[in-house]
């Protein structure tokens, strides 16, 4: 069974880090690209970054580049988001999954909350 675990929300206050973790199982998710995501309240989930399979090609939305890093550990099957500089527009709740999504059965996700 394919599993995505999210991990590693929390409250900061603007300027602030969070590193989140997701744990992934059931698959092969070492030959996957992989990508965070992330949906605020009252709004479409979006996009916020993803990596090749290697770790060689990472890719970011606009509003997150040069403050968030991805980075994924294959021998763990753990993917990370390295989040510094936080904005109070960063509110969502975060979840991971391949990039594109193909794991149809998303994660519960983590709640993170940037306070201003």
């Amino acid at each position: 069974q394919v599993q995505l675990v999210e991990s590693g929300g929390g409250l900061v206050q603007a300027g602030g880090s969070l590193r989140l973790s997701c744990a992934a199982s059931g698959r092969t998710f070492s030959v996957y690209t992989m990508g965070w995501f992330r949906q605020a309240p009252g709004k479409e989930r979006e996009f916020v970054a993803a990596i090749s399979w290697s770790g060689g090609s990472t890719y970011y939305a606009d509003s997150v580049k040069g403050r968030f890093t991805i980075s994924r550990d294959n021998a763990k099957n753990t993917v990370y988001l390295q989040m510094n500089s936080l904005k109070p527009e960063d509110t969502a709740v975060y979840y991971c999954n391949t990039q594109p999504p193909t794991v149809t059965s998303w994660g519960q996700g983590t709640q993170v909350t940037v306070s201003s």
